[in-house]
């Protein structure tokens, strides 16, 4: 498993250095479906976003599915940390989409969740295929 993850880390590097030489944003999609990642997962995209040299160097979609989603609900249970995170990220141009079929099944609308999530009614997975489609580099942490 680490040396898939060095080898993964290489390879990022890599096309991040020829996406710079030609001026492009790095485009990544993370995927987060745990509870239990979702705060590992935000402090990766911050420490992305530093890695990168701003947020002018990266373009990146979080698509959250499954149990995750919970952790992005809003109002009295809401977590102030997650919600702090992610307006946070959501100032360094991070998007937030949430699989629509998780809403269904959790019973929720937008606006049940934190701000700015925007619904994926393709469903979460179809939405990170679609983005790989597209030049996404996937991060799953």
């Amino acid at each position: 498993m680490t040396r898939l993850l060095c080898a993964l880390a290489i390879t990022c590097m890599a096309l991040w250095g020829q996406l710079a030489e030609a001026g492009e944003k790095m485009k990544v999609v993370y995927h987060v479906a745990d509870a239990e990642k979702v705060g590992f997962a935000l402090g990766n995209m911050a420490n992305h976003i530093k890695g990168a040299g701003g947020p002018e160097n990266v373009e990146i979609v979080l698509v959250v599915h499954g149990p995750a989603l919970k952790a992005f609900h809003d109002g009295v249970d809401a977590n102030p940390k997650v919600l702090e995170r992610l307006t946070a990220l959501q100032g360094n141009g991070v998007t937030f989409e949430a699989c629509g079929n998780t809403m269904n099944a959790q019973s929720v609308s937008l606006d049940d969740l934190m701000p700015n999530f925007t619904r994926r009614d393709e469903g979460g997975v179809v939405r990170i295929a679609d983005l790989q489609s597209q030049g996404y580099i996937y991060i799953r942490p």
